[in-house]
């Protein structure tokens, strides 16, 4: 199942950095412990492996173990955690579930649009736009992220662009992830850090 039925006879010190963490985090667990605590468990792995320990952490949590692991990936933290706890610079900055956090940035939407963001920064209920992407020199749209109020409803932004006369090639509600939110926190705590 885990891929190291060959290795039986091999010598630790002769495996891969990538087969030599998943011996010890399958040394770790192969007990059945009632918590596990893992520091960067998917460092070294390619992906096929990672997915393979992706799987066991979440049998794991099936059978009732509490895991904790540290992780720089936060896709990982997004597919397997049902608490977050994210740190930066040694603090704190968010403590909470995956809900909670992506409710803690501000809600986005994505616009493509050969409009110009002075008319978009106006729009009732916007308050910040991005760039995304430019697109092909010879097609002059561009796409905008576009943070939006807590309640306010993208329709009534698509209303509100539609009645400003922004002609849209793309509208689309954009759910944050939660690198976006790390990143997002991370800016905010900079920014307050920097203040005079």
């Amino acid at each position: 199942k885990y891929g190291l039925k060959d290795f039986g006879e091999a010598k630790v010190e002769s495996l891969s950095k990538g087969m030599g963490q998943k011996v010890q985090v399958l040394a770790a667990v192969a007990h059945e412990p009632e918590l596990v605590i893992l520091d960067e468990p998917f460092s070294g792995l390619d992906p096929v492996n990672q997915t393979v320990l992706e799987e066991l952490i979440k049998d794991m949590a099936d059978n009732g173990q509490t895991i904790i692991f540290s992780t720089h990936v936060m896709q990982h933290a997004e597919r397997l955690c049902d608490h977050i706890l994210l740190i930066s610079g040694g603090k704190k900055i968010f403590d909470g579930t995956l809900t909670e956090a992506k409710a803690s940035i501000p809600r986005r939407v994505i616009l493509e649009t050969s409009g110009d963001t002075q008319t978009i920064e106006q729009l009732d209920g916007v308050i910040s736009v991005k760039p995304v992407e430019q697109n092909s020199a010879q097609d002059a749209a561009t796409e905008w992220l576009v943070e939006i109020g807590e309640d306010v409803n993208p329709q009534d932004v698509l209303r509100h662009c539609f009645e400003a006369g922004i002609s849209l090639n793309r509208f689309e509600f954009s759910e944050p992830s939660l690198h976006d939110v790390f990143v997002h926190l991370v800016g905010d705590e900079a920014r307050e850090h920097s203040a005079p």
